[in-house]
């Protein structure tokens, strides 16, 4: 598809998004159309970050990818992260290019880790939200790097993307006891007996990521455990 038709048709649909759910079909769409498989949207980590996975808003890494990448802690090790730190310009990585030389054996354990999962190659997006808050968005593939004008699109689309996702962001914030359009989602297939697991597939979630909105609106609604929540959701008449 030529450049401008394929930003101009991805764009006009991600403006038409209303919940977090059509946000992350829009985006995974987008990750396909430059062959790329896995979106996710973090807060931005600071240095006193160890975990990857409390960070995340939304992804379709695998959970188990972000489980084992947790437990060895190699957020320490990633050589992406100081430099985002240090720049609002996108910022790449291909394991092809950046395994030529580790320097420790945590980063080499740790592109073993990415080769397992077919993340080969990747990009970060630096985000700024309009309270001043830093996100990333991350894009992740098996393919070759991006070429410049590839970046050049895919960089505007993910902008669009971005201030889409951190208006509904701040929308629920605004109404913190409201439960958000994706954990009432997410709370519908728990009533309906779905495990976590089955709702990421169903969601293209993360197992991790399902378990954080059922922990959010858990809190929100002042219960204990997924039963009660279920209970008194649909005794408030939030689910059928």
């Amino acid at each position: 598809m030529i450049t401008a038709e394929r930003q101009s048709l991805l764009s006009d649909e991600i403006s038409n998004i209303e919940t977090r759910a059509q946000f992350m079909q829009s985006m995974a769409r987008v990750a396909r159309e430059f062959d790329l498989d896995h979106i996710t949207i973090l807060t931005a980590p600071d240095s006193a970050d160890v975990v990857m996975a409390p960070l995340f808003l939304e992804s379709t890494l695998p959970a188990q990818f972000a489980r084992d990448f947790d437990r060895n802690r190699f957020l320490r090790f990633c050589p992406v992260i100081p430099r985002v730190r240090q720049s609002v310009l996108p910022q790449c990585w291909c394991l092809d290019e950046e395994e030529s030389s580790p320097d420790c054996d945590g980063l080499s354990e740790m592109y073993e880790l990415m080769r397992k999962y077919d993340l080969l190659m990747g990009i970060l997006f630096p985000m700024m939200s309009i309270d001043s808050n830093r996100y990333l968005v991350r894009y992740d593939g098996a393919r070759a790097p991006l070429s410049q004008p590839e970046m050049n699109e895919l960089g505007m689309i993910t902008l669009h993307a971005f201030d889409v996702f951190d208006r509904m962001r701040r929308a629920e914030q605004a109404n913190p006891n409201v439960l958000s359009p994706r954990e009432l989602e997410v709370l519908r297939w728990t009533a309906q007996g779905k495990t976590s697991v089955e709702i990421g597939q169903i969601l293209s979630l993360s197992d991790h990521t399902v378990n954080a909105y059922m922990t959010n609106a858990i809190k929100k609604l002042d219960c204990v455990n997924r039963t009660q929540l279920v209970a008194k959701a649909i005794r408030l008449k939030l689910i059928n």
